[in-house]
């Protein structure tokens, strides 16, 4: 019998919100030993000083996809018993958009300022108490845009079925992109990092 567990009956709705629970503290203690719980770590990838995030976000992504792909392929995982949520393209995209402004203007998305707060970082919990209010305000609003809300559906649409390729091409192409995009991410950190040095000596030989 392949996983996921749950699905399968293996534990129930109690194991299931401790094996949550135990995951979302692993998940946020690595976060935080990462610097993640820092605005000015988050924001230095939009100076481009430091693309730690990207680097470990797309890290992310191509672990998660070869491992759902091998493990399908080895028969352990059953892969059409894995959610996807459904897409609702124009108000996914533009959720994205608000989501980045409020990463932009705030040095936080939600999950680091979560751990930000746990930190203790009052920038986290001002920015925590946001998203709350956001939260708050969207139900509050929610009938007035549903209509919006559901537009655009497209179902449970994947890369492979937008672009008829094979699962296989289009990880692999992924992974092509996180190879290119870390030597991109890394010249570019070089780049900032001697610039900003040049500065620094200039501004010390004025003062001097």
């Amino acid at each position: 019998m392949s996983a996921p567990f749950y699905k399968f009956g293996m534990f129930g709705d109690e194991a299931l919100l401790i094996v949550a629970f135990l995951l979302g503290i692993g998940f946020g203690f690595f976060l935080e030993r990462a610097g993640f719980g820092s605005a000015r770590k988050l924001t230095a990838q939009f100076y481009f000083r430091d693309l730690a995030v990207f680097k470990v976000m797309f890290t992310a992504i191509v672990v998660a996809g070869l491992g759902v792909f091998y493990l399908g392929w080895a028969g352990v995982l059953d892969v059409s018993l894995i959610y996807m949520s459904p897409t609702y393209l124009v108000p996914q995209i533009v959720g994205g958009l608000l989501l980045g402004i409020g990463f932009t203007i705030g040095g936080y998305c939600p999950g680091t300022s979560l751990v930000g707060v746990a930190t203790g970082s009052l920038d986290a919990v001002v920015y925590g108490l946001g998203i709350f209010a956001g939260i708050f305000v969207f139900g509050e609003i929610f009938p007035a845009i549903t209509g919006f809300f559901t537009s655009t559906a497209m179902g449970e649409l994947t890369l492979p079925q937008a672009f008829h390729l094979s699962y296989g091409l289009v990880l692999f192409a992924v992974v092509l992109m996180a190879v290119g995009g870390f030597a991109g991410a890394g010249w570019v950190e070089r780049r900032m990092a001697a610039k900003d040095a040049a500065a620094a000596n200039a501004a010390a030989a004025q003062e001097a």
